[in-house]
């Protein structure tokens, strides 16, 4: 196959693939961002544009295999109520609407930071409504603070949410060196996202709900299961997670600790099936799929596009930082990451940790713009629609927006900073 066709075969089948992310289908059909991937992965192949062990080679295992040890990892706490009791114990002691805010963006934000962002909206969002609902609160600015910090603590660590541990397979930063780095701007952004959520809802945060009595829930928070079984396999759950942190501090191999964690949960008497369950496959699979389009897109058209040119005048904090945050909220902040490896690469060698720590930076900060920037976000409007909870797009913008912005600014300007 000449060049010329090999280039332009290539940009079918990436603008196409990256089409479909940014919809979140193909038009007409049931086909979702796991199947466009998919599909995109296949062209790739079938047009012989990469060969099959090209493509092995393209995908990350060690990212795939450090996602799919902890969102096992995760599971098993759920199931053994850990996220039920934590909530529980901390916003079953605060009465003041403002109080039970700060609490909620603080479990959120900070469980975001040691597991999988998604995972800790998905077991707290039902808990949040109950709890509100209970004390006669408007759900909504609890919600949106919990959906806002979550994304904004995930950017602390590398296995915060899945575009980190991307970066963290790519990158080769270690555990400790990117929480040094990132840390305390999640720290400063979920300051400003209370700040911003008390002035957005300053009106529903001062009184009761004003809608009268609000409608029982529908639906049923994790409940926390009792017994001396269950009491064992959290304290289990709670050892291994931590021993695993612990380790990631260290400087051991996130995807090795991760699935060693995943196996010694396994070795239980809880039912696999149910693990098996609360994990993401799909996301998985797009991952493996967006591996290989990205590679075929890095040798038949970047190598030949000038971006080395571009890449070495480019500024690794700001430039990196603006692009990164459009291309997140277009094609979600995964495929854009991804995005981003050869260009990334192309950067003098004294740049790149930096432009990795502002690709992570500015990607998860992205995802708090609007309802659709992030899964984390899709997830507590989701829930909270099955519990009869509205969150409108202008609900959630005026704090997504104004969150976002000052946050972009703020981060970038810390790793301006730090970077020396």
């Amino acid at each position: 196959m000449s060049g010329s066709a090999a280039l332009w075969l290539t940009l079918l089948w990436f603008g196409l693939t990256y089409l479909g992310l940014a919809l979140g289908r193909v038009p007409w059909l049931r086909t979702d961002r796991t199947g466009v991937a998919l599909v995109g992965a296949a062209g790739v192949l079938a047009c012989g544009l990469l060969s099959f062990d090209e493509a092995v080679k393209a995908v990350d295992f060690a990212t795939i295999a450090l996602l799919l040890g902890m969102m096992v990892v995760v599971a098993f706490l759920r199931r053994a109520g850990f996220f039920a009791r934590l909530s529980g114990f901390a916003l079953g002691r605060v009465r003041s609407p403002k109080g039970l805010l700060a609490v909620t963006m603080i479990l959120s934000g900070t469980l975001s930071a040691v597991l999988v962002n998604d995972v800790v909206c998905l077991a707290l969002t039902p808990l949040v409504v109950h709890l509100t609902r209970r004390l006669g609160l408007d759900p909504r600015p609890h919600l949106v603070g919990l959906a806002v910090a979550s994304n904004l603590g995930s950017a602390a660590t590398l296995t915060g949410n899945p575009q980190n541990m991307i970066i963290g397979g790519l990158s080769g930063i270690s555990y400790l060196r990117f929480a040094a780095k990132l840390a305390p701007a999640a720290l400063i952004g979920l300051l400003i996202g209370y700040v911003v959520v008390l002035a957005a809802y300053r009106t529903a945060l001062r009184a009761k709900d004003a809608g009268g009595r609000a409608p029982e829930p529908t639906g049923k928070p994790d409940r926390v299961p009792a017994g001396r079984r269950h009491t064992a396999l959290l304290v289990k759950g709670i050892v291994v997670t931590g021993a695993a942190v612990a380790l990631f501090f260290a400087g051991h191999t996130m995807a090795v600790v991760a699935l060693g964690a995943a196996a010694v949960l396994l070795l239980d008497r809880v039912n696999p099936a149910k693990v098996y369950g609360h994990i993401d496959w799909g996301l998985l699979l797009m991952f493996a799929g967006l591996f290989v389009v990205v590679r075929a897109f890095e040798v038949h058209v970047l190598s030949v596009s000038g971006v080395d040119g571009w890449a070495a005048r480019a500024d690794p904090v700001w430039a990196l930082s603006g692009l990164s945050a459009v291309l997140s909220n277009v094609v979600s902040n995964v495929p854009a990451v991804l995005l981003f490896k050869p260009v990334v690469a192309a950067m003098p060698e004294a740049a790149r940790e930096t432009a990795w720590l502002a690709l992570a930076l500015s990607s998860t900060f992205a995802g708090n713009l609007t309802v659709l920037g992030s899964v984390a976000n899709l997830i507590v409007v989701e829930q909270a629609r099955k519990e009869g909870v509205t969150i409108g797009f202008w609900d959630y913008c005026r704090v997504g927006v104004p969150v976002t912005l000052l946050t972009l600014v703020v981060g970038a300007a810390w790793l301006a900073v730090a970077r020396y």
